[in-house]
């Protein structure tokens, strides 16, 4: 399976602390939402990132695959 690029939107604004819990991927707040954007090898990384979201008691709004 190749690579794809999501956009996750969560609920909030995240700080910066939480980039190191999602290394790799590309933050963008503003005052309602936090967009995590990057690469995911396979579906089991995206259901992983989803789970950690998740334990983070944070609101997914939208999941996006890229173009």
């Amino acid at each position: 399976m190749e690579p794809k690029r999501y956009r996750i939107v969560v609920r909030g604004q995240l700080s910066e602390r939480f980039a190191e819990a999602f290394d790799g991927m590309v933050f963008e707040s503003d005052a309602r939402v936090t967009a995590l954007e990057g690469e995911l090898t396979d579906q089991a990384m995206l259901q992983g990132l989803l789970g950690r979201l998740g334990s983070l008691g944070l609101d997914l709004v939208s999941v996006t695959e890229l173009p």
